[in-house]
C-alpha cells in the first residue's frame, strides 16, 4: 500500500499519465472553438495549458512505458501505449495554438516516428503476455493512433503559408462551388430557422479563394475562357441583397473563419478522401478493439487496470464518434462533395438533398445551445479596441510629484517588468461596437475608389489621406487645403496617425458637435490609436514607440505647464468618464497658445496637431466633421490594405481583429474593380 505521494507515484504513475492525457484532450475538445471569438483570459488560459501539457504528457507517458517493465499484475499497461499515440494526433478543432506552430511541422514529424517506434517497443516488449485478441486490438489501436497523429503532422505541413502558396500555383478557382451554391443549395432551405446565415455560409465557401490567395499572397488564375467572372456576379450580388449590405459584413466574418479552420484546425487534411475514411474506420476499429479487449478474459488483470481500459476505449470512442459527425455535416463537406470525382456521390448527396436534411437535423439538435451561446460560432464579435492618449495622460496630469525613494524604485521596477505598461493598457483601453455609420461607409469602399486607385497587386497607389483629400484627383476645395495640412501630416504613416489622433480629440472638444459621426469619428481616432500601441506590428511601417512615449511626455508636462486654466469644453448631453477626462486635457491643451511652442526636436508632434486642429475648425468651404470623418476611413483602408498578411492571420486564433475585416472586403472589392476595368476596356 502507498505510504506517501513519491510511492503513490512510483506504483501508479502510468495510471495517472495516461487519465490525465485522456482529460487533456477533452479539455482541447471543449475549450478550442473560443478563439474564434472573444474569449475570457481563464479560457484562454485553460485552453493554452491544456495544449501545452497534452503532447508532453502523451510523450512523457510512452518514454515511461518503454524505459521500466511492467509490474506484476500490471501487464495490460501496454495495451494503453497506442492510446497515446492516438492523443497525440489531437481534436480535429485544434492542431496549432499559434501561428508559428505550423512552421514546426518537420519537428512534428520526427516526433511522430520517435513514439512510433516508442509504442511498437513497448508493444514488442509487453503485450504478449495479454493473450491473442489484446494484441490484435492493440495492433487495430496503434494503426488508428499512427494514422491521426500523422494527420495532424500532415495537417501542420498544410497550414504552412509556403505549402498553401505553392498548391495554389497548381489549382484554378473551383466554378462547381457557385454552382451549387445558386441552384441546388436554396431547394432544400425551405423556411429553415437561421437559412439566411447558412446561405451565406455558402457564399463564403464560394468566394474563399480570394481570402486565402489574399493572405498567402498568390495571384488569382483566371480561366481564359470564362469572360464572365463568377465572384463578381457574387459579390455584386451580395452588395444589392439589402441596402445597408449587412450579408457583405456576414460573409466576411464567415470567410475568415473558414481561414481560421484551415490555419489553425484539421479542415484542410480532414475533407479528403483519405480524411473521411480516417473518421469512417476509427471508430468501427475503436469497437472492434472494444468487443476483442472484452471477450479476452480479463483475469489476473488488476481491476483499476481494467477500468482505465475501458475508459480510454470509450473516451476514444465518444470523442471518434464527434470528430465523424462533425466532418460529415460540416459545411467543409459541402465543398468535398462539389469537388469530389465521385459524381454518383454528389448526386446522392446533394442533388436528392440528403446531406442538406442531415445539416439542418444536426442543427436543430444544436439550437437549445444558442440560448446560452447567442453567437453563431462562425460570427465575429463585432468590437473594435480603443485607446485614447489624451485619457492615458489624465492621471499623469492630476497625481502630485513624488519625490521618495522607494516610490521611484517600485515604479522603475515595474516599468522594468512590463507592469506600467499593462496596467496603462487596462486601465486606458476598452473595446467598442463597431459604429453602424463606420460599417455601412465601408461596406460601401468599392465607390470610394476607382479601379485606377489599384495597382496590379492590389495595393492602393496613395499615401494615407490623398484619397479623402481628392488631391490626386483635383476636384473640389480639399486638394488646396489639403496642400496646407500636408506640411503637418507626418513623414511616417505612425506619426501620423499620432497627429490625426490629437488633432480629432482637440478639434471635437473645441466645436462640441455631437452626433453618430462624431461617434464614428472618436471610435476610428481610438482604434487606430489602439492598434499604434498595443498592435504596432498591424500597421505599415516602422514600430514607433519612442516617437508615443516622447508625445506622451510632452503632453503631460505641457498640461502641467499650463497652470490647471482649462479652455470651455462644451459638452452636451450624456458623457462616459473616459471621454470627461479626455476632454479636460485636450481643454489644457486648446489654453496653450500655439505662437508660445514652436516644432522642434522636442514636442513637433503635439504642437502640428494644434495647428491641423485650428486650420479644420476654420474651414469654411466645408464641415470639419466630414472632412475628419473621410480621413479617418481612408486611414483605415490604408492600414488594412499595407497591413502584413502573417498578422491579419495570427489575429485570426484571439477572435479576429477589425481591420482584417476591412483588408478583406478591399481584397473582394478590387475584383470588382478589376472586373470593371476590363469591362470598359472592351
Amino acid at each position: 500500500m502507498a505510504r506517501g505521494p513519491m510511492d503513490l507515484w512510483n506504483q501508479w504513475a502510468t495510471q495517472i499519465l495516461v487519465i490525465l492525457s485522456l482529460t487533456l484532450q477533452v479539455v482541447l475538445h471543449i475549450f478550442a472553438g473560443v478563439r474564434r471569438r472573444e474569449a475570457t483570459p481563464v479560457e484562454r488560459f485553460i485552453l493554452w495549458l491544456a495544449y501545452q501539457l497534452a503532447d508532453s504528457t502523451a510523450i512523457y507517458a510512452v518514454g515511461h512505458l518503454s524505459l521500466s517493465s511492467a509490474a506484476r499484475g500490471h501487464n495490460l499497461v501496454a495495451f494503453w501505449a497506442p492510446f497515446l499515440l492516438l492523443h497525440l494526433g489531437g481534436p480535429d478543432n485544434i492542431t496549432a495554438y499559434s501561428l508559428e506552430d505550423n512552421k514546426l511541422w518537420n519537428r512534428h514529424l520526427v516526433t511522430l516516428v520517435v513514439q512510433v517506434l516508442g509504442v511498437g517497443y513497448v508493444l514488442y516488449k509487453n503485450i504478449a503476455g495479454n493473450g491473442m485478441m489484446i494484441v490484435l486490438a492493440a495492433i487495430l489501436m496503434s494503426v488508428v493512433g499512427t494514422a491521426k497523429y500523422g494527420e495532424r503532422t500532415y495537417a501542420l505541413w498544410w497550414s504552412n503559408f509556403s505549402t498553401i502558396r505553392n498548391y495554389l500555383k497548381l489549382v484554378q478557382r473551383n466554378k462547381h462551388q457557385h454552382f451549387y451554391v445558386e441552384y441546388e443549395q436554396p431547394r432544400h432551405l425551405g423556411d429553415n430557422q437561421g437559412s439566411d446565415d447558412e446561405f451565406l455560409l455558402h457564399r463564403a465557401h464560394s468566394l474563399f479563394h480570394v481570402c486565402e490567395r489574399g493572405i498567402v499572397d498568390s495571384v488569382i488564375i483566371d480561366d481564359a475562357d470564362d469572360p464572365d467572372d463568377p465572384d463578381s456576379k457574387v459579390i455584386w450580388d451580395l452588395l444589392m441583397q439589402d441596402k445597408d449590405h449587412r450579408s457583405m459584413w456576414t460573409v466576411m466574418e464567415m470567410e475568415l473563419s473558414l481561414m481560421y479552420d484551415i490555419l489553425y484546425t484539421k479542415a484542410y487534411v480532414i475533407h479528403t478522401s483519405l480524411g473521411y475514411i480516417i473518421r469512417i474506420m476509427a471508430p468501427i476499429a475503436i469497437v472492434a478493439s472494444l468487443l476483442l479487449f472484452h471477450f479476452s478474459g480479463r483475469g489476473g488483470h488488476n481491476r483499476i487496470d481494467v477500468i482505465i481500459t475501458y475508459v480510454l476505449l470509450g473516451g476514444a470512442l465518444v470523442l471518434e464518434t464527434r470528430s465523424l459527425l462533425s466532418s460529415i455535416w460540416s459545411t467543409w463537406a459541402l465543398v468535398f462533395l462539389c469537388d469530389t470525382r465521385w459524381s454518383w456521390l454528389r448526386h446522392v448527396a446533394l442533388c436528392s438533398g440528403r446531406w442538406y436534411r442531415l445539416r439542418y437535423a444536426v442543427l436543430s439538435l444544436c439550437r437549445p445551445t444558442k440560448i446560452v451561446v447567442s453567437r453563431n460560432s462562425r460570427r465575429w464579435s463585432g468590437r473594435m479596441g480603443q485607446y485614447n492618449i489624451l485619457h492615458s495622460c489624465y492621471h499623469k496630469v492630476n497625481e502630485a510629484t513624488t519625490s521618495h525613494r522607494w516610490f521611484k524604485a517600485f515604479n522603475d521596477l515595474s516599468t522594468l517588468v512590463g507592469f506600467t505598461d499593462w496596467l496603462d493598457m487596462k486601465h486606458c483601453s476598452s473595446n467598442l461596437e463597431i459604429p453602424d455609420k463606420v460599417k455601412t461607409t465601408l461596406q460601401d469602399m468599392h465607390r470610394r475608389f476607382s479601379p485606377d486607385d489599384l495597382n496590379t497587386m492590389g495595393l492602393l497607389r496613395h499615401n494615407w489621406g490623398s484619397l479623402a483629400m481628392g488631391e490626386d484627383r483635383g476636384s473640389g476645395t480639399r486638394p488646396e487645403q489639403f496642400k496646407i495640412l500636408k506640411r503637418f501630416h507626418g513623414v511616417d504613416f505612425h506619426e501620423s496617425i499620432l497627429i490625426w489622433h490629437i488633432a480629432t480629440d482637440l478639434l471635437l472638444t473645441k466645436i462640441g458637435k455631437e452626433g453618430s459621426t462624431v461617434e464614428a469619428i472618436r471610435a476610428m481616432s481610438n482604434y487606430m490609436m489602439f492598434l499604434f500601441v498595443d498592435r504596432p506590428e498591424m500597421l505599415p511601417g516602422l514600430p514607433q514607440n519612442w516617437l508615443y512615449e516622447m508625445t506622451k511626455k510632452n503632453i503631460i508636462e505641457s498640461c502641467r505647464a499650463s497652470n490647471g486654466v482649462t479652455n470651455e469644453v462644451k459638452h452636451g448631453g450624456q458623457r462616459s468618464l473616459r471621454l470627461k477626462q479626455t476632454e479636460q486635457v485636450a481643454g489644457k491643451l486648446l489654453s496653450i497658445d500655439i505662437g508660445e511652442v514652436q516644432p522642434g526636436p522636442k514636442v513637433p508632434r503635439l504642437t502640428y496637431a494644434q495647428i491641423v486642429a485650428d486650420i479644420l475648425s476654420k474651414w469654411k468651404d466645408e464641415d470639419p466633421i466630414d472632412v475628419l470623418f473621410d480621413l479617418w476611413i481612408d486611414f483605415l483602408m490604408y492600414a488594412a490594405n499595407r497591413c502584413n498578411r502573417e498578422s491579419h492571420a495570427k489575429k485570426l486564433n484571439a477572435g479576429g481583429e477589425f481591420l482584417t475585416i476591412v483588408w478583406l472586403m478591399m481584397e473582394h472589392f478590387q475584383q470588382l474593380a478589376k472586373a470593371k476595368k476590363e469591362h470598359s476596356n472592351e
